[in-house]
């Protein structure tokens, strides 16, 4: 479906994306990074909105830049919000898909199915100026799902959606994967992307850092150096055995929570060897966390693995890291 070979675009003297090599197959893909992490300038590369400056990009088998009709493939939802105050979201969503080729009732047509399908039937024929950022939102996904296409490429949608919002782009995502369509979700928020079960591809700075089932990826992870807290019946019997392991650095004990943080080389090994003292103790073991489990310390965990400023604990571990 997409194969990417060294590619590199530059924005003057700024490196949008460096030296991606990628080769996906036909599924469902989440595209995982900070914001500011080069995943629109990777989206926009296979649109074919631009050329990268260095490397071989092909959609589908072919170049996006050079055959752009196959670009009718792929629906795309960006991340940026459509201003026209005085259109209708019919008409905003009838124009774009005219774009495809369609005649004009044809695309009206599907605009009508699209918005049905989104849940915007009600609001279809009201200016967008008057709506909310979720019901924009709703139109973007519409758009992008009329001309039925075989990928599609979302950036950040449930941005302004509510509660309601997130529920009914999920399940409507999910039903879109049960139909053996092929969909790439970016975004920065991790459990938004693991509720459509994808592979991940984790990008920061520009760089692909690793890629994998969430599975897979917390492997990677587990086998680098974490902080573990561990709430347990038995908190001091637990310090004292796990300190004596080569591959636990120390231990800390935290009074509010009532938890032990051990800084270890290795979290898999860690695990196994909690496992085993408490069953031959016979602690009770009431909670194993990372001891900080945010986004941006995941991928400043995976790029040092890159530079080779830390090594993996297990080194016979099967890995998705991607070479850097």
């Amino acid at each position: 479906m997409l194969a990417l070979e060294n590619v590199t675009k530059l924005y003057k003297t700024v490196i949008g994306v460096n030296d991606i090599t990628l080769h996906l197959e036909p599924g469902v893909y989440g595209l995982l990074g900070p914001n500011g992490s080069g995943k629109t300038t990777l989206i926009n590369l296979i649109i074919g909105q631009m050329r990268p400056n260095i490397g071989c990009l092909k959609v589908f088998g072919v170049n996006p830049w050079m055959y752009q009709s196959k670009l009718r493939q792929i629906g795309y939802c960006p991340a940026i919000e459509p201003i026209y105050p005085r259109v209708s979201g019919l008409e905003w969503t009838t124009y774009l898909i005219r774009l495809h080729g369609f005649r004009a009732a044809e695309a009206r047509r599907r605009a009508i199915e699209s918005l049905e399908q989104v849940g915007m039937a009600h609001a279809m024929n009201r200016y967008m100026g008057e709506y909310s950022l979720g019901m924009r939102q709703r139109c973007k996904l519409a758009q992008s799902i009329a001309h039925d296409p075989e990928l599609l490429i979302l950036d950040e949608p449930f941005n302004g959606l509510d509660p309601v919002g997130r529920f009914d782009m999920t399940k409507y995502l999910k039903q879109w994967v049960r139909r053996g369509r092929s969909l790439i979700l970016a975004s920065h928020i991790l459990h938004e992307v693991e509720a459509v079960n994808p592979s991940l591809l984790l990008v920061s700075g520009g760089r692909l850092l690793a890629s994998g089932s969430p599975e897979e990826v917390r492997t990677i992870l587990a086998d680098c150096p974490n902080a573990i807290s561990i709430r347990s019946s038995d908190n001091a019997l637990l310090a004292s055995e796990l300190v004596k392991l080569a591959y636990v650095q120390n231990v800390m004990f935290h009074r509010e929570e009532n938890s032990v943080i051990i800084n270890t080389d290795s979290a898999s090994n860690l695990l196994a060897r909690v496992s085993e003292i408490a069953r031959q103790h016979d602690v009770t073991i009431y909670e194993i966390r990372a001891a900080d489990e945010s986004l941006q310390d995941v991928f400043a965990t995976l790029m040092k693995l890159h530079r080779g400023e830390i090594q993996r604990g297990n080194k016979n571990a099967n890995s998705s890291l991607v070479d850097g």
